[in-house]
């Protein structure tokens, strides 16, 4: 008689921020899980492996050394380049001190099974892994993505790093050349020039980080450009004559040569499902090879559901973990959640960092929505004088009422701001956003002085319609401090 097949509650592919959330959650629930990764050390995702975790490890460190060239101005003397060897023995350290919360061994203990190897579809429910099959209730695909590929002429002769491999270096290029100028070839970029490269970013589109503001992303660039970076907006890498030669094809103007020791390529990243054979599953993809979903993360199999860069939409490490909980709700509670990116919010870990949460202007005006857009800079914001960042922006789309109501306030729709740990000077506003909080509950707050996130009231303040006697009193108070 044939071996029975070992059925689970639920059975995750990938072991990434959502599989392992998933996984974990609901064990604790007291159920079956059954959790597969293609190898034990591809748990815990590229957030921990390549992605979050070593890149701001890598910041942290690049950080410490631009601050000591910093002090010359006041007296110290700091000179020569960092050790590159000890700057990626810092970062293994730091991916040391979390991997025991996230390896097959601690899973099992917290009560999940954990199966390494690469699985395959064989039924609708049906999943076979090292020749073994599990049948699974439910099932999620959390495979995550991978670094796109840089396909231009003579690639394949260059040292061409990316995300999962740069983290073996253990000399410091003397010449860098990063292809892409998004949140992670900006990120890199600026690390490397404060370890001691001479960093070069080429980015196709008009300005960095594609996906911010232009009023935002222009103080970054500025930033970058008074660190001694060079940009290159708006051009393309157009093919490598030699290992070290790439050739640049500007929009506008004459190709030209760049010389470089090794390359980093921040292209994006795509997901990928080869080998899992979804149409045994019944899970049907479009024509790019992308899982179809419906708004609940759910695929042509009402029982098969994708999580994180698998479901190809925000590729965030926080991103998988709204898919996560929303999938949690939605296979305990009989009303369904539908996924809500409205206020979902992201950090670019520059410096200074960017901050976005909620709608931006071109989805607000996609929607027909009503607002203002208010913005300042930092230039007479007091710790920001004394932090010496007043170069700082910040940038809020508040809610525009038709019909203007004693007493109503305003919400805030979305919002970005640039500026030294911008990702927690935001996060009141985030909170703000997310709860439908009102304008008045900032503008009413008393903050301990000189807090950094007294910048998000005075944006308020300087645009709220109050009375006079109140702006009188406000800018005694003001004064006093």
């Amino acid at each position: 008689m044939a071996d029975s097949i070992p059925e689970f509650d639920l059975i995750v592919l990938g072991a990434g921020s959502a599989g392992l959330g998933l996984a974990l959650f609901m064990t604790r629930a007291d159920m079956r899980v059954l959790l597969i990764d293609r190898t034990a050390e591809d748990v815990g995702g590229d957030c921990l492996n390549h992605g979050c975790v070593p890149s701001k490890a890598l910041i942290h460190a690049s950080r410490q050394v631009h601050q000591a060239r910093q002090a010359a101005q006041f007296g110290l003397e700091v000179s020569g380049k960092a050790d590159m060897a000890k700057v990626m023995d810092y970062v293994a350290s730091r991916q040391a001190i979390i991997r025991p919360h996230e390896n097959p061994d601690y899973l099992r203990r917290q009560g999940v099974t954990v199966e390494i190897g690469q699985p395959k579809f064989v039924g609708r429910h049906e999943v076979e892994i090292n020749g073994q099959t599990y049948q699974g209730r439910k099932l999620v695909v959390a495979t995550g993505s991978r670094p796109r590929q840089l396909a231009v002429p003579g690639a394949e002769q260059v040292r061409l790093y990316d995300n999962q491999h740069v983290w073996d270096l253990r000399e410091l290029p003397a010449r860098l050349l990063v292809v892409g100028g998004g949140p992670n070839g900006a990120e890199l970029g600026q690390a490397m020039q404060r370890l001691g490269s001479q960093v070069t970013i080429v980015q196709h589109g008009p300005r960095l980080l594609p996906h911010e503001d232009a009023s935002i992303s222009r103080v970054l660039e500025e930033r970058l450009l008074a660190e001694g970076l060079t940009l290159h907006l708006n051009a393309e890498v157009t093919s490598f004559s030699s290992p070290t030669h790439a050739r640049i094809k500007p929009t506008q103007g004459a190709e030209f040569g760049l010389d470089f020791d090794i390359g980093y390529v921040a292209i994006g990243r795509q997901v990928s499902f080869e080998g899992l054979e979804l149409e045994r599953a019944g899970v049907e993809v479009d024509d790019d090879g992308h899982i179809r979903l419906d708004e609940h993360l759910g695929t042509s199999n009402p029982d098969i559901f994708v999580a994180g860069d698998a479901a190809n939409s925000l590729k965030f490490s926080h991103g998988a973990e709204l898919h996560m909980r929303l999938l949690v709700f939605n296979f305990f509670s009989p009303i369904k959640k539908k996924l809500n990116y409205d206020h979902f919010s992201w950090v670019t870990f520059t410096d200074p960092e960017v901050a976005h949460f909620g709608l931006d202007e071109p989805e607000l005006q996609k929607r027909g929505l009503r607002y203002e857009r208010w913005e300042t800079d930092f230039a007479d914001d007091d710790r920001a004088v004394v932090d010496d960042y007043q170069y700082g922006r910040l940038l809020l789309f508040i809610e525009k009422n038709r019909l203007p109501i004693p007493g109503q306030t305003r919400r805030i729709l979305g919002g970005a701001m640039v500026a030294p740990g911008a990702g927690e000077l935001v996060q009141e506003l985030i909170l703000a956003n997310s709860s439908g909080l009102g304008i008045s509950e900032i503008f009413n707050k008393v903050y301990p002085y000189p807090v950094g996130a007294r910048i998000n009231q005075k944006l308020i303040v300087d645009h709220q319609e109050i009375t006079p006697l109140m702006q009188l009193g406000l800018d005694v108070a003001y004064k006093l401090q």
